[in-house]
């Protein structure tokens, strides 16, 4: 069973009808019990990082997200969920995420030539690092694009970076350290690709 993480932000219908689509058993939850007894994680989100944040942290589940991933269980996190996976966020005002990966959070503008629009709104095509393909692309090519909307990405996580997408510069697209996975692209609005990746995941 695939836990998704109800606290308020998220996209959560659309992923769990592509968990369902793939034929996974997926619940909607903010009950840490129920997630606890889940086989992996999902933590979506969308918005800012200081709403999400304190929603998160609101009902515990900052601890529970923590707990679970520090137990092996695969984990997770799309577009803002991913971005709360770092030491901190730099979306107006500092702000402390979960620190499960090394890295921060900052505006793409500084690092995108002059005239590219943001947010970055669209479909991008991954490139990965030489050193080789991520469990969770096994059903994906390099190249194939998925769908992006954000205004910051993740920096300082070299070590954990799986994918790029170009946008004026190399930015980060996806992060894994052990069972600790992000996508900063949304899997479940990308079509076969990102159908692909869901599926990766769910058999980790």
């Amino acid at each position: 069973m695939i836990a998704i993480i109800d606290y308020g932000v998220g996209n959560l219908f659309s992923l769990r009808s592509s968990l369902k689509y793939i034929g996974r058993d997926v619940v909607v939850t903010g009950d840490p019990h129920i997630i606890g007894e889940c086989d992996r994680i999902i933590l979506p989100g969308v918005g800012a990082f200081e709403d999400a944040a304190g929603k998160l942290r609101s009902g515990g589940l900052d601890e529970t997200v923590a707990r679970e991933a520090k137990k092996g269980k695969p984990l997770l996190g799309v577009c803002l969920g991913m971005q709360m996976l770092f030491e901190k966020s730099f979306e107006f005002g500092e702000h402390e995420g979960l620190g499960l990966l090394r890295g921060v959070v900052a505006p793409i503008k500084p690092s995108i030539p002059e005239g590219y629009k943001i947010p970055h709104i669209g479909w991008n095509a991954l490139r990965f690092p030489d050193s080789g393909k991520s469990p969770i692309f096994k059903y994906i090519r390099e190249g194939d694009h998925v769908y992006f909307v954000h205004s910051y990405h993740a920096e300082g996580c070299e070590d954990t970076v799986i994918a790029t997408a170009e946008y004026g510069a190399e930015l980060t697209a996806a992060v894994a350290s052990g069972n600790v996975f992000g996508t900063q692209f949304h899997p479940e609005k990308s079509g076969v690709v990102g159908l692909g990746i869901l599926k990766a995941f769910a058999e980790l």
